[in-house]
């Protein structure tokens, strides 16, 4: 049976790192950027498209035949709020609404931890006050509403409620994936527990194309690290089988500056970032 998966944001640092580990017997990947992309290998089924989220009847032709969206593009980290605005939010407005025309049945959207940043780690009191410390059998619970920590994180828990919209009232699939940090490799110490490796990210979204689930769900989009303090098990429910654990890479990462005042808050240095002041 034969499938095309439409993958926004394909050249950014997640989506060129799925491109090969998304590609499966009878699966089309259709691949959409502004950014040039490499041509298609001799055995890889893959479309390229050039688009902006602004231009929704592109976006609506990008959608036409696929079965799901991995929905990557945005910008990833703390900017203007007009940018944020613009981009995280209009344009995932823009892609919801292009897969709602062309009768898409399922969405993934990449939230971010940074959507809930402002829970602390059990057992623990950082500032400021108020801050809450979710409990539940494997850690904090996927679906607890949103805390964001920046106006990115904000813009995060803006397209989570999106989703939330579009899924009740047209009858979609959405997953909201609160990604953690992933990279090759853990990016210093507090990737210890956020970490999710490129094959765990892959694996994520292949259970969310697969489950046989309707509706909107939030899940946590991290690896079977040692020291997570967040739950897998929604995650695990439908179908998702982490492999990699950030542990064996205790011993070779430093200490990012910043990241001890706030390292039991679930943003970490996000947390005390100046708001709307790019950082990369």
């Amino acid at each position: 049976m034969s499938e095309l998966v439409l993958v926004t944001g394909a050249a950014g640092r997640i989506g060129s790192r799925l491109r090969p580990r998304l590609a499966r017997p009878g699966r089309t990947l259709r691949l959409l950027d502004t950014a040039e992309q490499s041509p298609p290998g001799p055995d890889e089924a893959v479309e390229l498209v050039h688009a902006d989220l602004a231009d929704v009847p592109a976006l609506t032709a990008a959608c036409a035949g696929a079965s799901a969206v991995v929905h990557l593009a945005a910008l990833p980290n703390e900017e203007s709020w007009e940018k944020l605005l613009r981009v995280n939010v209009e344009g995932s407005r823009n892609l919801l609404e292009a897969a709602r025309s062309a009768g898409v049945p399922r969405v993934l959207l990449a939230s971010s931890i940074h959507a809930a940043g402002f829970y602390r780690r059990p057992g623990t009191d950082p500032g400021p006050p108020g801050v809450p410390a979710p409990e539940g059998p494997d850690g904090v619970p996927s679906a607890v509403p949103p805390r964001p920590d920046t106006y990115y994180g904000w813009s995060k828990a803006a397209v989570e409620s999106l989703g939330s919209l579009y899924a009740d009232r047209f009858g979609m699939t959405v997953f909201a994936l609160r990604f953690g940090a992933c990279f090759p490799e853990p990016p210093g110490q507090r990737g210890l527990d956020s970490w999710l490796s490129p094959d765990d990210c892959a694996r994520l979204i292949s259970a969310c194309l697969a489950a046989d689930v309707t509706g909107f769900r939030v899940l946590w989009g991290i690896s079977d690290n040692t020291r997570r303090w967040w739950s897998l098990r929604e995650a695990r429910e439908i179908g998702y089988d982490p492999r990699d654990d950030a542990e064996p890479y205790a011993d070779r990462v430093g200490q990012i500056e910043g990241e001890a005042e706030t390292a039991d808050l679930l943003g970490a240095s996000f947390c005390a970032v100046p708001l709307g002041v790019p950082f990369t």
